[in-house]
């Protein structure tokens, strides 16, 4: 738990309530509803000088103009002037540190404590040809450009009208829809990003290992390109041509300029009736009892606060250490968020090789933002200080303990595919639509999501599991948020009580048996490809 300047006791007007997160730190948040007026006493600390909202930083003791202000027990800025105890500590009154560069890191040699595993967890999943399993049982439609969303989305609507009924057992039909495919330079280095992002999501686990594309026809990124001979899982012998040891899954690829097409609805009647193959296949399936080790989770933060690194994310992390436990898949990533943390990192990895990755992918970040003009300061938004993030350190900091404590066994680069169990750092930008999607690519068949401000985010193809930091929030957002980790700051749970919630009610989720509000309110956002390549 959290060191307190209180005992942990539910926040009231009357109770004035402040957490710090290491015995080092010299500012404190404050817990209340509402933030505390100037005059309050703080138990067994300052007098307030000033309001300070809920969130947001009060200084402990006088820091001296320079001086370092220490939250998780790091300076997360250096004081403009004299800030006297009792003040409220906010961003225009620090000077961010400079980024902790990438040489003389400790390289693997964190020996973190040996947990035994964690066995007889299981879930209800769908087994793969692969071998993968999926948390649900849906229809994915590919497009190879963006130019056919219109025409894919209209010939979906009519298959979740027309056809779905007729297969109870499928979830779900969704668009793979995006912003490439054309008018790029598709031969430059990093074009293999989108390219290979959007391939492996389209052999995601929750798909079952049908493939269907629509294609304009004189796009860029053609179906071959996108989906090369040998890349489609075998499915069964009626889609290969010559089965045996070469044997391949057919591409079906519905190509909207071709000659056999008269008119919209003949492009829209070829969608459905190649669907209707698709379904039947997919309604055959059935539930099966899987262990948990067939999970392959994606955490993440957006709309983060002060609380995030307080409630929700060390309740995560804590649940991510179940995971690993039980032989699950777990990726972190959101490479802004995380840079400010590369010594812990680095020194959690299981080898050389593996902190040696970590570091090539922040130096390529680092590279990326450069070429941009901007820093990794760009990061923190409006939202996040208003939650009492004062900076892009401070966030780090708590977005880095989604985590857990586990050792980090391997690193994929943007849009790779996941080749190893365990704890993994997925390299990605620290955007929600985009880290969604590269997890979504790297084979994820579940998400979690903390929020402090609140977010409607929501993936058509995994389900989403939204966890509030802030008991507020998940009162104000009670149809919106899944898990209250707000209850930790409240003193009525502890972090492994919410971390324990939070790992049953995945394995009911991935199981079926229980929906995610996003799910319920089909809510979700597209999908949103990383393209570092030039667009033309």
């Amino acid at each position: 738990m959290p060191e307190t300047l209180a005992p942990p006791a539910p926040a009231t007007a009357t109770t004035p309530l402040t957490i710090r997160m290491h015995a080092d730190d010299n500012v404190a948040i404050v817990a209340n509803d509402g933030g505390l007026a100037a005059g309050t006493a703080l138990p067994g600390g300052p007098v307030l000088r000033e309001r300070v909202p809920q969130g947001h930083k009060v200084a402990l003791v006088d820091l001296p103009r320079g001086g370092a202000v220490l939250r998780y027990g790091v300076p997360i800025g250096h004081a403009l002037d004299d800030i006297a105890a009792g003040s409220w500590v906010h961003e225009r009154l620090l000077r961010m540190p400079e980024a902790r560069g990438l040489d003389n890191l400790p390289m693997a040699t964190a020996r973190p404590e040996n947990l035994p595993p964690l066995e007889g967890y299981t879930f209800e999943g769908y087994r793969n040809p692969d071998g993968s399993v999926g948390t649900r049982n849906i229809l994915a439609i590919t497009q190879t450009v963006q130019c056919v969303a219109g025409v894919t989305e209209f010939a979906v609507q009519r298959i979740k009208a027309e056809l779905l009924p007729r297969f109870p057992h499928v979830d779900d039909v969704v668009a793979l829809e995006h912003g490439y495919g054309c008018g790029v330079a598709i031969d430059a280095p990093d074009a293999v990003i989108p390219i290979r992002t959007l391939r492996h999501i389209s052999l995601n686990p929750n798909f079952g290992g049908e493939v269907m594309v629509v294609s304009l026809g004189c796009e860029k990124l053609q179906p071959e390109r996108l989906l090369p001979p040998g890349s489609i899982p075998l499915v069964d012998e009626r889609n290969v041509a010559d089965v045996g040891a070469s044997a391949e899954t057919k591409l079906d690829v519905v190509c909207l300029q071709d000659d056999a097409h008269v008119g919209f609805m003949s492009m829209v009647d070829s969608i459905l009736r190649q669907a209707e193959e698709h379904l039947k296949r997919l309604n055959a399936r059935r539930r099966v009892t899987v262990p948990a080790s067939e999970l392959v989770v994606g955490v993440q933060c957006g709309g983060s606060d002060a609380f995030s690194g307080v409630t929700a994310n060390p309740a995560v992390g804590f649940c991510t250490d179940l995971l690993v436990r039980a032989g699950a898949s777990v990726m972190f990533s959101e490479t802004t968020e995380v840079r400010d943390g590369i010594a812990q990192l680095t020194a959690r990895a299981t080898t050389p090789e593996v902190a040696e990755a970590m570091v090539r992918e922040m130096a390529w970040y680092d590279a990326y933002l450069k070429r941009g003009a901007v820093d990794r300061s760009a990061n923190t938004t409006p939202g996040n200080k208003k939650g009492g993030l004062s900076n892009i350190v401070e966030k780090a900091m708590g977005s880095i303990v989604k985590s857990g404590s586990a050792p980090i066994s391997n690193v994929l680069s943007p849009g790779e595919k996941l080749r190893a169990r365990g704890l993994t750092y997925a390299a990605t930008p620290a955007s929600d639509f985009i880290c969604g999607t590269l997890q979504l690519a790297a084979g994820m068949n579940l998400h979690v999501f903390t929020t402090g401000r609140g977010t409607p985010y929501g993936l058509a193809p995994v389900p989403v599991i939204k966890v509030a930091t802030r008991s507020d929030l998940a009162r104000r957002w009670h149809d919106l948020m899944d898990i209250n980790a707000g209850t930790i700051a409240d003193g009525t749970a502890s972090i492994e009580d919410v971390g324990w919630q939070l790992f049953r009610f995945m394995l009911d989720v991935a199981s079926g048996h229980k929906k995610t509000w996003a799910e319920r309110w089909k809510l979700h956002n597209a999908l949103v490809l990383f393209n570092p390549a030039p667009v033309t």
